[in-house]
């Protein structure tokens, strides 16, 4: 059995194992047997796209309370053996580490058993869920209620909303834009205590999934990819359903096409015409959510060509790059601002405009997986990315940093990414998610064969190098892979890295003992620094 190659940096827990197991078993005692798996639960809670021989990121055991107050009862009992924990919702934030802790040898906190709807309502437009619930069974729970209300939910729906959120994870619906969903957290702290975020911090309020700010410096925002708690309840809003959904497809045929296109987005979200969370893909991109690279290119070897990809662009009937968006509201609203979205876009020398308008009845049954997202019903038809190369043994990474919404900036940015993409052998695929009027997220995508472990390690010092490289010239991640955390976390260095010497101050008044997802995004309890 081979090592963990050197470029993965394993984090081990500096605490004898045994004790890790005393702990395990005093949580056993409380949940059940059941409820306490060993290890990482027969592979189910690693990282399911790092090979089987690779040892980082390993859990000496994952627990699966049903209740608050277990949680609370778990962290007690890790603080009083000094067990770091590491909580996740389903555990399926795959790309990114999927449900593997950033520390090997301590405690995994996973929710698939906290999933439940705690109340819809359906006046006020909002949900109050446990960590667990995916975007499918919130989904589910709302139609049956029969709520004129919608999810925002993204390309996979078997992820939990409020795994996904707290990852700063990118959602499609307008309540998707700038992270607007979640409002009202109750939260686990260090010391086993419950608190909760806002409003919420006065019993029996009414407005605590309502209103954001705070009496006082509002904390809510601590709790997205920081470590200083263990969310156990969240608010959602949720988002009447409109009369009716335009869905409108535009492709472009050159790379240089690309920045009119972000252009006149820019402009049409600024002014409020188009709302919501628009994506621009590449051709390769949408290729890999069809069928696997050697479905459209023949030779293993090398990257695609220009002029192949003009082909499979023909043969998909997309261009080179292609925006997807929607339109929500009355019908002769829609008409207005499609309207006005077709003169505008159609300004770029062969565009072509595709739109289709429909009303909840045919959300469901929509063939186009993306048009289906963006009427807020989650699938799982985009689970063949990862088998770009490897199929059913592929899997991938991404590099997501974030960059201005012009188009000059974002065409520089991707043709940046092509270039040192192709010069490691890799095919470029991209997805840009314009979160909102004025910046995008670019998610460049490495994939692989998990079973050859040369060509996954060489994903992984191409993505370091991303990292690097791309914050030398002043572009950060908005979240990071368990392996690159510290490497992303790094770039942030004005002032000597002020910003984060100073959460790491917060980090050990709130979590002195350091057990709290250690390492997460690159903030590390003060006895852990000196490795980071």
């Amino acid at each position: 059995m081979s090592t963990t190659p050197d470029i993965i940096p394993a984090v081990v827990a500096d605490i004898d194992p045994a004790v890790v197991q005393a702990a395990l078993a005093e949580m056993a005692a409380i949940l059940g047997q059941d409820r306490v798996l060993p290890g990482d639960g027969d592979g189910e809670f690693r990282d399911p796209y790092q090979p089987v021989e690779w040892l980082a990121f390993a859990a000496a055991g994952v627990v699966q309370p049903d209740t608050a107050e277990q949680v609370q009862q778990i962290v007690r009992i890790a603080a009083a053996h000094g067990v770091p924990v590491w909580a996740q919702g389903q555990g399926r934030n795959n790309g990114y580490g999927g449900a593997a802790p950033r520390v090997s040898g301590g405690i995994t906190i996973n929710f698939r058993r906290m999933n439940r709807v705690l109340e819809i309502d359906e006046e006020l437009g909002y949900a109050l869920i446990e960590p667990g619930v995916s975007f499918q069974e919130l989904y589910e729970a709302v139609e049956a209620a029969g709520a004129n209300l919608m999810v925002s939910v993204p390309d996979l729906g078997w992820g939990s909303m409020g795994g996904n959120q707290q990852d700063n994870g990118l959602t499609y619906l307008p309540y998707g834009k700038d992270w607007r969903n979640i409002c009202g957290l109750e939260v686990v702290t260090a010391d086993g205590e419950l608190l909760r975020t806002g409003m919420g911090a006065m019993a029996g309020n009414q407005s605590w999934n309502l209103y954001r700010r705070s009496l006082g410096p509002t904390i809510e925002p601590l709790f997205f990819q920081g470590n200083f708690g263990v969310v156990t309840k969240l608010g959602v809003w949720l988002m009447p359903k409109p009369e009716v959904i335009t869905h409108v497809h535009i492709d472009v045929k050159r790379d240089e096409d690309l920045i009119p296109l972000v252009d006149t987005l820019r402009r049409l979200r600024l002014d409020g015409t188009i709302d919501g969370v628009p994506c621009i893909l590449n051709t390769l991109l949408i290729a890999s959510t069809i069928a696997p690279r050697a479905h459209w290119y023949e030779p293993e070897e090398g990257v695609i060509p220009d002029e192949a990809i003009d082909e499979i662009a023909e043969r998909i009937g997309i261009g080179r790059w292609h925006l997807r968006l929607a339109l929500y509201g009355d019908r002769p609203v829609n008409e207005h601002n499609l309207a006005k979205i077709e003169r505008e876009f159609g300004a770029i020398p062969d565009a072509r405009i595709r739109s289709a308008t429909t009303g909840p009845e045919e959300w469901a049954e929509l063939p186009d997986p993306s048009d289906r997202v963006y009427a807020g019903v989650p699938n799982q038809d985009w689970t063949t990315m990862a088998g770009w190369r490897g199929g059913e043994h592929g899997g991938h990474m991404s590099f997501t940093p974030v960059a201005p919404l012009t188009g000059r900036k974002v065409y520089e940015l991707q043709m940046w990414l092509k270039a040192r993409f192709e010069r490691n052998g890799l095919d470029h695929t991209a997805d840009l998610i314009v979160v909102n009027e004025r910046s995008l997220c670019s998610v460049a995508g490495i994939t692989f064969d998990i079973d050859d472990e040369e060509a996954t390690a060489d994903g992984y010092r191409v993505m370091q190098e991303l990292v690097r490289e791309a914050g030398g010239i002043g572009y950060g991640e908005y979240r990071a892979h368990l392996h690159f955390m510290d490497l992303a976390q790094e770039q942030f260095g004005f002032g000597d890295h002020a910003y984060r010497r100073f959460v790491e101050r917060i980090k050990d008044a709130v979590d002195p003992q350091g057990i709290l997802s250690p390492g997460r995004h690159g903030i590390w309890p003060a006895a852990m620094r000196g490795g980071r």
